[in-house]
């Protein structure tokens, strides 16, 4: 039996309109806790009285043992879902779930000690992230047919993605107001809705621009254009029917063009992402100035491309120099 925890309902609502979450991440993390009150209904049926289908009642009983948990309840949850075979990553994204709920409770005021401090987050491997060539890049973007408003529109997306480092999220919120044609900037709204401003490359500029001529008189958008002047909140990059664009549907198109650029299928709009910054700092780019474009509240996230930056010059030597080997 599926139970809905008041408790855990409260938290969603806090992450999606306080700390303003993006809908991926408050849905993992309701994901997370939902597994949890599972668990926790397991344990309740093997140890209290039955409730005889009485949902309200189980739900309360839910909510108070998540309240009154100690590390052990804690361990004994992570020793059940060691039974799913779960990655290190993927557990560690539960811990960290749990650090949220248990210190958002401690804040409130609803528990006095928080039983999280006694857990350990099992270690990683660290990962570096997949970035690829320039000429790879090229490929891609020249893989949209952009004689139409639909194909320039791609070519736009898959422009503005390497141009700026956008996430996908944040592509796919862009309104027409965002845009700064004079400026040559994008306002993007990242996670916990911070703005930053972006700057636009001529090509990516170019690429919009082309896509705006196409759309403002294409009858199958009919009246975009005098609802973008009075609206602000017009979506910069259109669906078929005229609405916001999902992220998804970025991931499909992306996937249309690797194919047909004869590309690695696994490529994602987060990897032009990470091939934007690796760029930069291949060609110079100082650390902050990246960290500021990648919307990084953290420099330490940013410093792992000089891992390959390094790497890459590393081999650049041993290729280049006669006593690098």
């Amino acid at each position: 039996m599926s139970v809905q925890s008041p408790l855990v309902e409260q938290f969603a609502h806090y992450l999606k309109f306080e700390r303003h979450f993006s809908p991926y991440t408050s849905r993992c993390y309701e994901a997370d806790l939902r597994q949890y009150v599972e668990y926790l209904t397991q344990q309740i049926a093997e140890d209290d009285a039955p409730t005889n289908g009485d949902e309200a009642a189980l739900a309360q009983k839910i909510d108070a043992r998540m309240a009154a948990a100690d590390a052990m309840q804690i361990r004994a949850f992570l020793a059940y879902l060691d039974g799913f075979g779960y990655s290190a990553a993927t557990t560690a994204r539960k811990i960290a779930t749990l650090r949220s709920f248990y210190k958002w409770q401690l804040k409130r005021g609803t528990i006095e000690n928080n039983p999280m401090v006694l857990i350990r987050t099992p270690k990683q491997a660290k990962r570096l992230p997949k970035a690829i060539t320039v000429e790879q890049v090229d490929k891609l973007l020249s893989m949209p047919d952009n004689r139409d408003t639909l194909g320039a529109r791609d070519r736009a997306i898959l422009e503005t993605l390497y141009s700026t480092g956008v996430r996908v999220s944040e592509l796919v919120d862009l309104d027409r107001s965002d845009l700064d044609m004079e400026e040559q900037t994008l306002r993007v709204r990242g996670k916990g809705k911070k703005e930053r401003i972006v700057p636009l490359g001529t090509h990516a500029l170019a690429a919009i621009r082309h896509y705006l001529t196409l759309l403002e008189p294409d009858p199958q958008f009919k009246g975009l254009r005098s609802r973008a002047m009075i609206d602000p909140s017009v979506p910069l990059f259109i669906n078929k029917n005229g609405g916001r664009l999902s992220s998804r549907s970025v991931r499909r198109k992306l996937d249309k063009y690797l194919k047909a650029a004869d590309l690695d299928s696994t490529i994602s709009p987060h990897t032009l992402r990470h091939s934007f910054a690796t760029h930069l700092l291949d060609n110079g780019a100082d650390l902050r100035s990246v960290q500021e474009l990648l919307g990084h509240q953290s420099l330490s996230t940013t410093q792992i491309y000089t891992h390959l930056s390094t790497m890459r010059l590393r081999e650049s030597y041993e290729e280049a120099h006669p006593r690098a080997v």
